[in-house]
């Protein structure tokens, strides 16, 4: 902790003056266009592998950067969700999965193997989304394949999510696939047929702006 207090104190000192004018205005609010939902992994850094700044992104994580059920349960990733899209007016939702996944590497194990029963139920949610989106995890070539999978369930989740719906069907949202690769900083985004290839600024994600997204 001694580490983590003198890094708050180099922002205080040296980092917070020189944004000062910036933090005063996010100070009174935030109107972010981007819903980033990644992983918890802690290589993950959201605002430096998008090189933005503070009020820029609107983040959701959890392990595995999962869009829970909207089947009648109460998560904190629906709630958001909704206020991120109805009250903030998000522009694009970004579902970012990344390699070397924990939680797929368990997902693709089983539930009971993980020897957590909190991580276990968690995994039973990813199961449940899988399910409901019509893929098959026996169906992945490996942990890589997997976690481009369940990047396309998420995305059919975050369909199914009445305020997202709502926002698509009037045009006010697109969605976003990606994948990052920690070891080389590449990020893969896929497109309308499930098919996945470096970002680039010309038809980056056209997978979730419109069409289905594919099954596997």
């Amino acid at each position: 902790m001694a580490d983590l207090k003198q890094r708050v104190k180099q922002f205080q000192d040296k980092v917070y003056p020189g944004h000062k004018s910036l933090f005063e205005k996010l100070r009174d609010g935030q109107a972010p266009e981007i819903l980033l939902i990644t992983c918890s992994d802690s290589r993950i850094a959201p605002h430096m592998i998008t090189s933005s700044g503070p009020g820029e992104i609107f983040v959701i994580r959890n392990a595995g950067n999962v869009v829970t059920p909207c089947d009648g349960e109460c998560t904190g990733e629906a709630a958001t969700i909704e206020y991120a899209v109805s009250a903030l007016g998000v522009k694009h939702i970004v579902i970012c999965g990344h390699s070397g996944c924990g939680a797929m590497d368990a997902l693709s194990k089983g539930p009971d193997a993980c020897g957590l029963p909190v991580v276990a139920d968690w995994l039973r949610v990813i199961e449940r989304g899988f399910s409901q989106s019509g893929f098959d995890t026996s169906k992945a070539a490996g942990l890589d394949e997997l976690i481009k999978m369940n990047v396309l369930v998420q995305l059919a989740m975050l369909r199914k999510h009445p305020a997202v719906a709502s926002a698509l069907t009037s045009g006010n949202v697109e969605l976003h696939g990606w994948v990052y690769d920690i070891g080389s900083g590449v990020i893969h985004a896929c497109d309308a047929d499930g098919n996945f290839a470096p970002l680039t600024n010309d038809g980056d994600s056209q997978d979730a702006a419109s069409g289905t997204v594919a099954s596997a």
